[in-house]
């Protein structure tokens, strides 16, 4: 029988100290199931174009990916291709298209059963260098896949380097669970995870311990077993291994993941008798759990706690927060919606709960981080924000300028840049949904600022224009 887990959140205890929260009895007796009764399932397949993605594939990648695609089918076609495009490409090049082809998120899944071959290519490559992280990701992807054999001749031959050099062992299969984990491979993750397990438990190592439990932790929040992993943390102090933040924070948010947000919270409260303090990692941790269930209410308090306890935001709270809010997304997702350039524009049209979050990160310093001024230039740079964070930040943005402006107090700049990307780590490459956004509201305030010639990915004026225009 599955168990149902109700959703429960106390928001009292948001008020109060993390270490006035207790765990609930009878807490190890039964694992979390993986249904909830209450909350509303999490926020997913949203739309790749409003997200910066973490990289993107070249020009000469996608060449090769298109000519793959087209010769599918054709086994001596595309080893072809393969051989010439390693033969003509950088070592860079090379790699980062093995690498899209083993991500677990890579935009190119109908092109996997390549990347074995292409690996094979690889290494013939007078460049090639063994790498265990590699490996053990294309191992996952060929558990996956069900190619047993060639995963069984791939783990051999790499074990076999290894057998003596226990630290290059252990590493590898730290590799091998995680990167099992990332693809949800059940099988080939508790395989793995007994082999390094075994490893952790004979050996004297501090190091191969502390690494090894580690991974384990990590891997088994990542399988959605976090219950498992705080029993490996207890385990951990049983062998003298003393657990550092990273173990708690995996933990945490493994149960942040799962909605169990009592759960999550008794793991905040275990992390700070262990000696560490709720910091701006752990709070962005929490934040996205909540937004992940559209516990919006929850947030909202929560970055109230965070601004009492003095803990600042980042770009990543920015992110976290507003990918949460269902009325900005949907703003940023239709491509002919008619946005709030003012930010009192903004909250008119917000629900109760989202206009809490954009007021909490409003006040924040987030922006003030993000901007240089001096009497050659002011900037704003919007990379690693994710677009509703970079629509946000331009509306703060355009308000801070016309107080500096207007206050005396500031130099005038003798040029403004808004730096947006060109698309290059968008997940259509030559894309950005910053850009477009960022030449919509210079279009709609009438904004002097243009596309600079030399940097497509940068808006520019003068400060003098920009000061007529804004004072």
């Amino acid at each position: 029988m599955v168990a149902h887990v109700r959703y429960h959140l106390t928001l009292l205890t948001l008020n109060a100290p993390w270490t006035e929260q207790r765990r609930r009895p009878g807490y190890h007796q039964k694992p979390p199931g993986p249904f909830l009764s209450q909350p509303p399932a999490p926020l997913k397949n949203l739309s790749s174009k409003w997200v910066f993605e973490c990289s993107a594939l070249s020009k000469q990648g996608q060449r090769f990916f298109s000519s793959l695609a087209t010769a599918a089918g054709d086994t001596s076609a595309t080893n072809r291709l393969i051989k010439k495009f390693v033969a003509a490409s950088p070592k860079s090049v090379a790699l980062d298209a093995l690498s899209n082809l083993l991500s677990p998120h890579s935009s190119y899944p109908h092109l996997s059963a390549f990347a074995f071959p292409l690996y094979l290519k690889i290494t013939e490559a007078r460049w090639f260098e063994w790498n265990p992280k590699l490996v053990a990701n294309l191992a996952a992807l060929l558990d996956k896949q069900g190619q047993y054999k060639e995963l069984a001749t791939l783990i051999s031959d790499s074990t076999s380097k290894l057998q003596l050099r226990e630290r290059d062992l252990a590493l590898f299969y730290c590799n091998l669970v995680e990167s099992h984990s990332k693809q949800n491979s059940v099988g080939g993750f508790d395989d793995y995870f007994a082999r390094l397990t075994r490893l952790v438990h004979n050996s004297n190592s501090v190091h191969v311990k502390r690494q090894g439990y580690k991974s384990m932790i990590s891997g088994l929040c990542e399988m959605g077993r976090p219950i498992e992993a705080e029993d490996l943390i207890e385990e951990m102090r049983g062998k003298g291994v003393k657990p550092s933040v990273f173990e708690f924070r995996c933990v945490l948010y493994g149960y942040g993941r799962l909605g169990l947000f009592e759960e999550m919270q008794s793991s905040v409260v275990q992390m700070e008798s262990s000696g560490f303090e709720v910091d701006t990692v752990c709070s962005n941790m929490i934040l996205s759990s909540y937004g992940s269930y559209n516990a919006l209410t929850e947030m909202g308090l929560f970055l109230q706690k965070m601004k009492d306890l003095g803990i600042p935001f980042s770009l990543r709270t920015f992110n976290s927060v507003l990918n949460s809010c269902p009325t900005i997304i949907s703003m940023m997702q239709n491509s002919n919606a008619a946005y709030p350039i003012s930010i009192q524009e903004l909250i008119k049209i917000l629900s109760e709960d989202e206009a809490m979050l954009v007021e909490a990160l409003v006040g924040s310093s987030v922006l003030k981080e993000t901007m240089k001024w001096n009497a050659l230039e002011a900037k704003l740079d919007l990379h690693g924000m994710h677009l509703c964070s970079a629509y946000l930040i331009m509306l703060m943005w355009i308000e801070e300028m016309r107080k500096r402006l207007n206050s005396g107090n500031y130099v005038i700049p003798a040029d403004v840049t808004v730096v947006c990307g060109s698309g290059k780590h968008s997940s259509i490459r030559g894309e950005s949904p910053v850009k477009q956004m960022v030449k919509e509201i210079m279009v709609r305030t009438r904004s002097p600022m243009r596309i600079d010639r030399k940097n497509i990915g940068c808006f520019i004026a003068k400060g003098s224009v920009v000061k007529e225009w804004l004072c």
